[in-house]
């Protein structure tokens, strides 16, 4: 993995500088180089890097990222991601609480994943957030009994 920043040290430094850099958490930024993943082919597309790089150099670079900021995730205390969730969570369109309950029911976090994870560690990864999601909806539920 280091091998490959080192090769497109450029194309990495412009993505996470003016692209990664502007989102304030992390699962926000799993979430949006996921989103850049073609989910039939594994292609990562983004047209301001297209512009500029070969098309090779920015595959390789955001499966890089994506690797990157999926292992950070994965290294970061439990605590520490259900903030991290939470705060991402809460900055999504329509209420919280309906995003938690989305998040829960449609498992849309199963493409999270880079798809070159290891299986252990998406299924890690799966049970951290089947956890953490279960822990922001009985939040929900205790704010709304309290309130």
């Amino acid at each position: 993995m280091d091998d490959q920043i080192l090769r497109n040290k450029s194309v990495v430094r412009d993505f996470t500088a003016t692209t990664l850099a502007a989102i304030p958490n992390t699962f926000g930024r799993l979430i949006y180089i996921t989103s850049l993943r073609d989910l039939s082919s594994g292609t990562y597309d983004h047209a301001g890097l297209a512009a500029l790089y070969p098309q090779d150099a920015i595959q390789e670079s955001l499966e890089c990222c994506h690797h990157e900021i999926f292992q950070k995730i994965l290294e970061t205390p439990l605590s520490v991601q259900a903030d991290d969730l939470r705060e991402c969570l809460r900055g999504m369109p329509g209420s919280f609480k309906s995003t938690v309950s989305h998040w829960r029911q449609l498992e849309s976090y199963r493409i999270l994943p880079p798809g070159n994870a290891p299986d252990y560690l998406k299924e890690l990864f799966f049970s951290n957030l089947r956890a953490l999601l279960e822990i922001l909806e009985a939040e929900c539920s205790r704010a709304r009994s309290s309130a």
